[in-house]
Parts: C-alpha cells; structure tokens; sequence
C-alpha cells in the first residue's frame, strides 16, 4: 500500500488517507534476458530498455485477498474531530487486458454466464483508430510509447453490469473469470501493452465505531490503474499530484525496492456529501476533479463505454 503522505505538516486528508489503504504495492521482478543478451521479444517493453522490472498479474490479485474477505479500513476524520474506521469492499468494476500477440482463452466460458466480457481481435482495428485520432490535453495515452501504434491484441474485457448487491468481491470474481480466461492469472505486466487497465469499485460496508446518520460515510468510489510495465519506466507526464496542495508530479507507479505501487490514475465518486472528502484546505476537490478528468479522458481515447463510471456521473447523490 502507497505511503501516507504528509503536505506542509498537516496529516493526510481523509481522501489521501482512502487512496492510501487501497493501492495495491506488488512484489516485482527483473525480466530474463536472452543467450544473445537481449530481453525476451515477447515482452512488450521498449527495445532500448536494458532492464525490464515486471510484476505477476497474480500476485496483483493476492494484494486483494484480505481486502475482498474484510474490506480495507481508511482512517476518516469526521467534521466534528472524531475518527472512525471505515471499511470497503473492493470488486472488479472493468478491466481490459491488451497483448503483443494472439492468445486463445476458453470461448465456451461466456456462454454460461451473463455477463458483460468478451476476448477478440475482430474490433481492433477501429480501437486502433479511436486511439490514434482522439486527444484530450488533461491525459495522454501513450506517453509510454512515444509514439502513435495500435493498442494490442484484446485478450480480454469484463465490465460488471450487476448492481452492488448482486456482485461478489475481486478475489471471487477474478478466480471466476481466470477459469475461462487463464492469463487473468498467468499473464506478466511486462506482457501487456499500455492500454491494459483495471477498475475497482470500492462500497463501503461498516464502520469503528459505529456513528448514527453521518450520509458521507456512504460515499463509494471507482479507481482507475494501469497494469502495464510500459508505465513504470515512464511516467504520466500530464498527470499532475495535488497541484493545489504541492504542485508535485505524481507517478501512478510508485517504486520502492521489489515492489511497485500501483497508484490509481484515474477516480470517479458517488455519494460524496459535504466537505468531507474535498475539503477545499487540503486541495482535494481540485485533485479529484483532475483524477475524474483523466478517468474520463482514458475512456473516451480507448472508446470505453463503463457501465459503474456512467451509472456514477448520472446518480451523483
């Protein structure tokens, strides 16, 4: 989890304090080279790289284990000055996964389930023109790549259309998916294009200790993460780190020794009440408008129609 961050010696704010305790921290390894000296040719990583750093998809989705059996505890100052623990429940809301060269997963798999997934190649030429005409200044798709270049091979994409109630946790739900679609689970970042990406959904289900009729304690929040090894040479040079706040550039991937946080990019809210999460003191109503307008921005560049981040834009309350 990405450390909690202290601005001008005042604690985290409460938003910071969310971000913190749901960002993923993956162990992360040093890709093999070749005889020859080279790197593998079927990483997708630049070929002027010497080193390749990469982390399992599997072990991305261990860092969720605890989380979707307990939910993950943020620490949230009520106006009052009173804490409490507030804890959520993560579930897989989307997620697209692009490769440098065809995969076969289990085309049955679809068949006995209703749900909202598909791995195909058939729409990756019009994907390949969305990315390459459309441009919005707030977020820039493929800084990583340097240059204008088709996305990839789509392996795979899930977008949940069920609602909160009807939904199982990540781990649950990812595990389910793997059956059909094994690399959820095989696959390396280093094996992925820039253009893979995760959402998570995050609903709150209770709090320590319990607080009568405090509305923004129901707030629920949508996080946006790159899961490619493209983003951790090369950060988001548009990105932009509280400005309000610090005027500091954040990198979405956070690396420390072996491991590499994967700090969301993108967030979308519901439910958000009051001053409680964008008190205009700590610049987190202009850090969340921003981190929306990259969400938004990475969607309309990919043609993404999201089912959660629409349903949050039309029910804000």
């Amino acid at each position: 989890m990405g450390g909690q961050r202290v601005e001008d010696g005042r604690p985290p704010s409460n938003l910071q304090r969310f971000l913190d305790c749901t960002t993923p921290a993956v162990e992360t390894h040093i890709l093999p080279k070749t005889a020859n000296g080279r790197l593998t040719t079927d990483a997708w990583h630049h070929a002027e790289t010497d080193v390749a750093e990469y982390f399992n998809l599997a072990d991305l989705w261990e860092q969720y284990y605890e989380w979707s059996a307990y939910g993950a505890g943020a620490t949230v100052q009520l106006h009052g000055g009173d804490k409490v623990i507030q804890y959520y429940v993560p579930y897989l809301s989307g997620i697209q996964l692009y490769t440098n060269k065809v995969l076969t997963p289990s085309r049955s798999f679809g068949e006995d389930y209703n749900a909202d997934f598909w791995s195909d190649d058939e729409d990756n030429e019009k994907m390949s023109r969305s990315w390459s005409s459309t441009s919005d200044d707030s977020f820039n798709c493929d800084v990583a790549a340097g240059n204008r270049r088709r996305p990839g091979h789509l392996y795979f994409e899930f977008f949940e259309v069920c609602s909160p109630y009807g939904r199982i946790p990540l781990m649950d739900k990812v595990y389910e998916l793997s059956q059909g679609f094994p690399g959820l689970t095989s696959l390396r970042s280093v094996d992925l294009s820039p253009a893979s990406w995760m959402s998570v959904a995050w609903y709150p289900i209770y709090h320590i200790p319990y607080q009568r009729n405090v509305k923004d304690l129901s707030a629920c929040f949508l996080t946006y993460h790159t899961i490619s090894s493209a983003f951790q040479d090369h950060g988001l040079e548009t990105m932009t780190y509280g400005s309000a706040a610090s005027g500091k550039q954040n990198d979405h991937l956070d690396k420390k020794a072996n491991t590499v946080s994967l700090s969301p990019f993108g967030l979308a809210a519901n439910k958000i009440q009051g001053s409680l999460w964008t008190n205009p003191r700590t610049g987190d109503h202009k850090r969340m408008v921003s981190l929306f307008s990259a969400a938004d921005s990475w969607l309309k560049q990919l043609g993404v129609r999201h089912h959660d981040f629409n349903y949050f834009i039309t029910h804000p309350m």
